[in-house]
C-alpha cells in the first residue's frame, strides 16, 4: 500500500509542490505533455537543481504571460474537463478549483459561480494546479492516503488584488477553517502558505500529523522562489510503503462542549448553531429536555478539535445564556472524504464524497447550491439532488 507525506512546516505554494513532486520522481516529460493538452499558449515550465539556505532542493518555473482576463469557475472547469486529462487528475484539479471557489465566495460574500479567480485564474496558477494532479497521479497518490503536516502560514503582509493584506490572507485561512487543518507556528515575516498552495494541501489531505509508519521510497523537494536567511524555503513529498491495508477511517481526538439552557428565546437557536460553526465546531446541534421545575429546555452540544475548543466555548458564552459549559474529551471516526465539483447544466454544484476502503460509499450534495441549480435550470429539486449525486460517483 502506498502512503504519502507532505512537510509543510515552512509552507506551500503551487509551484512548490509541483518542483517536489518531480523531484519525487514524477516524469517531468509526462508533466508537459500533460499540460500541452490544455492548449494554453506561450507557457513554458522548467526545472532546475537550486539550493534554499544551503540544502538541495528541485524548483519549477512557470512562464506564462500576464492577462487581465479573470476566469469564473465554470470556464476554469471547461477548460479542465476538455483536455483529456488521466481521470484522477482531472478530478483532482476540478476539486482543488471549487475549493478555492468557495474561499472566495466565502470572503467575498458572493455564490462560487460568480468569483472572479483574479491570482488564483492566471495561467500559472492552472498550470500549477493541473501539473500537481499530474504529478502526483504519476506517483500514486491520488489514490493514497496522504497525510499534511501542519501548516506554516507565516505573517506580516503581503499585497494582492485586493491590495495590502494581513498574512494569511482571507483566502487562504477560509480555506484552512473549512478543512479544519491545523496551522503551525512559524518565525517568518512573509507569506508562506499560497491560496493555490492551501486549496491543493486541504484537498489532498486524508489526514493532519507526522509522518506515517511506513517504509519511505521516494522523497522529494521542492523550492520556492525566495532564498530567505532564516529557513530553507522548501515543501518536502515523501511517497512510503505502508505495512496492511489502507484505514477505513480516520481517527481524529476531539472534545465535546455542552451545557444546558432553559431561558432563552427558541428562535435564536439557529444562528447560535452558525455562530459555533463559525468558531470552528466540527459539528454542533441542541436537543429538548425537561429542565429543574419541569422547565423546557435545551442541550447545546458542539464537536470540536483541541485548538478550536477555546474559541467554541467563547462562541457559547457570547450567544446564549449560560453561566458553564461542560468538556468531554471524544475520539471521532471519520471517512476519508474529498469534494467535488459538479457542473450541472452550467450551474456548478459542491459534492462531498465520503470512502469506505477506498470505495465511495456517500454522496452529499450542498444543498443551498442544488437550490440555485434547480431555479436556474427549472428541473425538480429531488431530480437535480439525484442527478447531482450521480454525477458526483
Amino acid at each position: 500500500m502506498t502512503v504519502g507525506w507532505i512537510d509543510a512546516g515552512n509552507g506551500c505554494a503551487g509551484d512548490m509542490l509541483l518542483a517536489a513532486l518531480v523531484d519525487a520522481g514524477a516524469d517531468f516529460d509526462g508533466v508537459l505533455a500533460g499540460l500541452a493538452r490544455l492548449r494554453l499558449d506561450d507557457v513554458r515550465l522548467t526545472e532546475r537543481v537550486v539550493r534554499r539556505h544551503g540544502l538541495r532542493a528541485r524548483q519549477v518555473v512557470v512562464e506564462a504571460p500576464e492577462t487581465a482576463h479573470a476566469r469564473h469557475l465554470p470556464e476554469i472547469l471547461e477548460l479542465i474537463g476538455s483536455s483529456a486529462l488521466p481521470a484522477a487528475a482531472e478530478r483532482f484539479a476540478t476539486d482543488v478549483f471549487g475549493r478555492l471557489a468557495e474561499a472566495e465566495a466565502a470572503v467575498h460574500g458572493i455564490e462560487p459561480a460568480r468569483v472572479h479567480f483574479h491570482e488564483v485564474g492566471a495561467l500559472d496558477a492552472i498550470v500549477d494546479i493541473v501539473g500537481c494532479a499530474l504529478g502526483l497521479d504519476a506517483l500514486g497518490l491520488l489514490d493514497a492516503p496522504v497525510t499534511v503536516s501542519p501548516i506554516a502560514v507565516g505573517g506580516g503582509t503581503v499585497t494582492a488584488a485586493h491590495g495590502r493584506l494581513t498574512v494569511p490572507p482571507p483566502a487562504v485561512l477560509e480555506l484552512l477553517t473549512a478543512a479544519a487543518a491545523p496551522v503551525a507556528a512559524h518565525p517568518a515575516a512573509r507569506e508562506l502558505c499560497t491560496p493555490t498552495g492551501a486549496a491543493l494541501l486541504v484537498t489532498l489531505a486524508a489526514a493532519y500529523g507526522p509522518m506515517p509508519a511506513c517504509v519511505p521510497r521516494r522523497t522529494g523537494v521542492g523550492a520556492g522562489t525566495a532564498d530567505p536567511p532564516g529557513h530553507a524555503n522548501v515543501v518536502r513529498v515523501v511517497v512510503g510503503a505502508g505495512a496492511g491495508a489502507a484505514p477505513a477511517w480516520v481517527p481524529t481526538a476531539m472534545t465535546v462542549v455542552e451545557t444546558t439552557v432553559d431561558d432563552l428565546d427558541p428562535r435564536l437557536w439557529p444562528e447560535i448553531l452558525a455562530a459555533l460553526r463559525a468558531a470552528g465546531a466540527a459539528d454542533a446541534w441542541c436537543a429538548p429536555v425537561t429542565a429543574p421545575k419541569g422547565r423546557p429546555g435545551v442541550v447545546l452540544t458542539a464537536l470540536a478539535a483541541g485548538d478550536r475548543v477555546d474559541g467554541v466555548c467563547a462562541a457559547v458564552f457570547a450567544h446564549t445564556s449560560t453561566l458553564g459549559v461542560r468538556l468531554s474529551p471524544v475520539e471521532r471516526r471519520a471517512l476519508p472524504r474529498d469534494s467535488v465539483t459538479v457542473d450541472y447544466r452550467g450551474t456548478p454544484v459542491s459534492v462531498k464524497r465520503g470512502y469506505l476502503n477506498g470505495e465511495v460509499v456517500t454522496t452529499q450534495p450542498e444543498y443551498e447550491e442544488v437550490k440555485a441549480a434547480a431555479e436556474a435550470s427549472g428541473q425538480p429539486l429531488r431530480r437535480v439532488l439525484d442527478e447531482v449525486r450521480a454525477a458526483a460517483l
